[in-house]
């Protein structure tokens, strides 16, 4: 694949705001992304739950697939991808504002391109995160991470530390920790869906949580939007 793959699927109506869906990766690695990895699978749920939940509020959701399985270093390679996309985005639905929504390596990804002008919100789904990862990206973008305490495989220290570091930019920043949780998000799934989905109707097509998830998952996010900060469920 000499380009990644954009997927859409269009709402019912007018495009009002676009959700772009970032899978993970690895550290280091040249190998091809393929449909089927489970990296990109892992995202599908999500992919559904905001298009079934999106499509009669004006949401297009648009699902990213990268040239390169890795980070690998100084090259960022996904955060370039992600740049691709949004181009294509803005000319298909031009003055559409879009949250990007990124696990692990994608969240990482979405961080780092937050400060492009169409983004307005991004939500980080256990985002592997380093020391120094910038923060002036979000500067006045709506920021939500999510990570399970349990994650071994990226680290919900850093993600916390980087979201008390945004609070200082950002428009808004919550910090959500998921008790019992792994990287791989599967022990309580429906949450994390919930989770994601009221945020980015709520911030970006002014739907509130309670007329999109459930009660409990619309009490938690009404906390985290009214700038409740660091909350455990």
């Amino acid at each position: 694949m000499s380009e990644p793959f954009l997927g859409v699927d269009e709402p019912a109506g007018e495009v009002r705001a676009v959700a772009l869906v970032l899978h993970g990766g690895r550290a280091t690695s040249t190998a091809p992304v393929r449909a089927r990895q489970l990296a990109v699978v892992r995202m599908w749920p999500f992919t559904r739950s905001l298009h079934a939940a999106g499509r009669d509020a004006g949401l297009a959701v648009a699902r990213l697939r990268y040239v390169a399985r890795g980070w690998n270093g100084p090259a960022q390679a996904p955060v370039g991808d992600v740049r691709w996309a949004l181009a294509h985005l803005g000319e298909r639905f031009p003055d559409a504002p879009v949250a990007l929504v990124g696990h692990s390596m994608g969240g990482r990804a979405a961080l780092y391109t937050a400060g492009h002008e169409a983004v307005r919100a991004v939500v980080g789904l256990a985002p592997w995160l380093e020391p120094g990862d910038p923060v002036a990206p979000v500067a006045g973008r709506d920021l939500l991470i999510v990570h399970g305490d349990r994650d071994r495989i990226t680290s919900p220290k850093r993600s916390a530390a980087y979201a008390s570091a945004a609070q200082r930019v950002a428009r808004s920043v919550s910090y959500i920790s998921v008790r019992d949780e792994k990287h791989a998000m599967l022990h309580r799934a429906g949450l994390w869906h919930e989770l994601t989905t009221g945020y980015v109707l709520a911030t970006m097509c002014d739907r509130p949580p309670a007329e999109t998830v459930s009660e409990a998952t619309a009490k938690l996010l009404a906390q985290a939007l009214a700038g409740a900060g660091t909350l455990t469920v």
